[in-house]
């Protein structure tokens, strides 16, 4: 079996999410590092649109090799293909409850890890200058600096679009120590999101925490300082290659007795990123510059993003694909957390 090509770099928290999901699926690839556009080029492979890391090329019908982005579809169209060691729960209500917690991962998380790496100058400064070398290591220091300048300014200049501005910093950093510390309780019980064995929002999440603990300081100390487990956890998602392949067929939670820890979880997607993503939404579709949205009692402001309004409807579609009876099932078990109002 040839290997699958991924195109990215190390400081993307998406294509450590795949790299991390191919390993536990002994899914053999061949990670290239460096300028994708440059890399697909030489290739002669049709650029996606937009480019994203990571990109990973498919084989089509016809044998040509096509560029495809976006994790999580990439995920499902793999998951369909090599069947062994599944990262989706086989109930349909805990599969949609892993859905969920990997789009919060990707879309939410992600706010964390893009104002921790822009926000203050030791990371700016930290991680303007890796990225470039990711590149090459190799560059003189004159080009260095004037391409990691560049660099910089420009990702500076995106923290709105995430989300991450001066009334929301504070918001942000606060919800990211009270996220850790609902990780760290979890984890003193369980260890993956959804019982004894990974799920897709476990390498959801993994992407997001590894860059924040293992790339940028500042947020590196304070997960020190607040959930040694979660770091610990890190540190084992890395290379799940070897777990036991009795994966297979055990190890999911029962649906019946969730864990509080997991309900914690959720209430906190409840209060955050659900009624995020309905303002974002609804901003998006009335064409406004920007929109506010009471989280936790605090204003959050922001420019609309475009994509996370596919989310909700992304999230919408999955819940409609349930039977009545695991709606019913669902709801239940949601009830009261927040996330009920994604279903609407």
């Amino acid at each position: 079996m040839k290997p699958i090509l991924i195109f990215g770099v190390p400081g993307s928290p998406y294509t450590k999410k795949l790299l991390a999901y191919f390993r536990f699926k002994h899914i053999p690839y061949s990670m290239i590092w460096g300028d994708t556009k440059t890399n697909l080029e030489l290739r002669g492979i049709e650029l996606p649109k937009p480019i994203l890391l990571p990109t990973v090329l498919i084989e089509a019908d016809n044998n040509e090799l096509i560029a495809k982005t976006d994790t999580t579809p990439l995920i499902k169209a793999f998951e369909e293909k090599y069947l062994n060691r599944s990262v989706f729960p086989n109930d349909p209500v805990l599969s949609f409850i892993n859905f969920l917690i990997e789009d919060f991962s990707d879309e939410w998380v992600t706010k964390y890890m893009f104002h921790y790496r822009w926000a203050f100058d030791i990371d700016a400064n930290n991680a303007k200058q890796k990225l470039v070398l990711h590149h090459d290591v190799t560059m003189e220091n004159a080009s260095l600096d004037q391409i990691a300048n560049a660099v910089a300014d420009r990702q500076i200049s995106r923290l709105g679009v995430v989300g991450s501005n001066k009334k929301t910093a504070r918001f942000i950093e606060k919800n990211y120590i009270k996220f850790l510390s609902l990780l760290e309780e979890h984890f003193a019980t369980s260890p993956y999101i959804l019982g004894n064995r990974p799920s897709s929002s476990d390498f959801a999440l993994y992407a997001q925490l590894e860059q924040l603990i293992k790339f940028d300081p500042t947020s590196r100390q304070i997960a020190h300082n607040t959930s040694m487990r979660t770091v610990a956890w890190i540190d084992l998602l890395d290379d799940l290659s070897g777990l036991d392949d009795q994966v297979d067929s055990n190890g999911w939670i029962d649906t019946k007795n969730v864990p509080n820890s997991l309900i914690n979880i959720l209430n906190e997607i409840g209060s955050t990123y659900a009624p995020y993503l309905h303002a974002n939404a609804e901003a998006v579709s009335n064409g406004n510059e920007t929109f506010e949205v009471e989280l936790n009692g605090v204003l959050w402001s922001q420019e609309p993003f475009k994509y996370q309004a596919k989310c909700l409807s992304w999230i919408e579609d999955e819940y409609k694909k349930l039977t009545d009876e695991d709606k019913h099932r669902l709801l239940q078990l949601l009830d009261g957390t927040g996330c009920e109002s994604l279903l609407n």
